[in-house]
């Protein structure tokens, strides 16, 4: 009875596309249609290794940019669905500034296994926070939202109070570097220590990288054995 109610259900309410609304024959995650799913998930350029930064040239090689030669960051690498440019970067700002909360689990699915394939497996897995008056402004955290999925992709813990931010930051947008690594000095703490644990920090995008830089440090300082990130889009040089 239940299946017929279901199948009663799709055919007057058919399950569509969260990102195109073209209807789907199968109410199976993510709820993408395969145009959208490849379009999200598009196959990326060469990138460094360790922080996800792609380079220019399509037909190039994997290998580490200067500035990870030069500074090593905290984390050990990052897993990133995708460039922060095109249908993933508008389905993004859907999410993300309009509230399409449709495109949560989609997106999360997208993002969990591209950290399968990549053969990431933590022990812990941690949002990036934000400060209280940002979260009342915007009434959610992104990242927390894909953190639950990844979480429950995987059967992982989420630590969601483990990091918090100590102090709201002015935006990102429009400093340098150092400007940016002094915006989040001090910015984060853990309310209690860890014990070797290796953790999946989770954020949705990452432009310079020094926010899950700060956050990385300041788990290594606290008893974090590794570091690994997970993001939907990494942003290109310059963006």
């Amino acid at each position: 009875m239940r299946g017929e109610i279901g199948g009663l259900v799709d055919c007057f309410l058919p399950v569509c596309c969260a990102f195109c609304d073209t209807p789907l024959t199968s109410s199976t995650q993510p709820a993408l249609c395969p145009a959208c799913q490849n379009a999200l998930a598009e196959n990326k350029p060469a990138a460094c290794p360790r922080c996800a930064l792609p380079y220019p040239d399509y037909g190039g090689s994997d290998h580490l940019c200067g500035d990870c030669l030069q500074h090593p960051p905290p984390y050990r690498t990052v897993c990133a669905l995708g460039i922060y440019e095109g249908p993933l970067r508008q389905a993004i700002h859907r999410f993300k500034y309009q509230q399409d909360f449709t495109l949560a689990a989609p997106l999360g699915h997208l993002l969990a296994a591209a950290v399968r394939r990549q053969g990431l497996l933590p022990d812990l897995i941690l949002p990036v926070p934000l400060h209280p008056s940002r979260l009342r402004q915007r009434t959610f955290n992104q990242a927390l939202l894909l953190a639950r999925i990844l979480g429950k992709q995987s059967s992982t813990p989420v630590a969601r109070k483990l990091l918090r931010r100590l102090r709201p930051t002015p935006p990102q947008q429009g400093l340098s570097l150092d400007g940016r690594r002094h915006n989040l000095n001090r910015a984060f703490a853990l309310s209690s220590p860890l014990d070797g644990e290796s953790v999946l920090l989770v954020d949705d995008v990452m432009t310079s990288g020094a926010t899950v830089a700060a956050c990385a440090a300041v788990l290594l300082e606290n008893g974090a054995q590794t570091v690994e990130v997970a993001i939907l889009a990494r942003a290109a040089k310059g963006t």
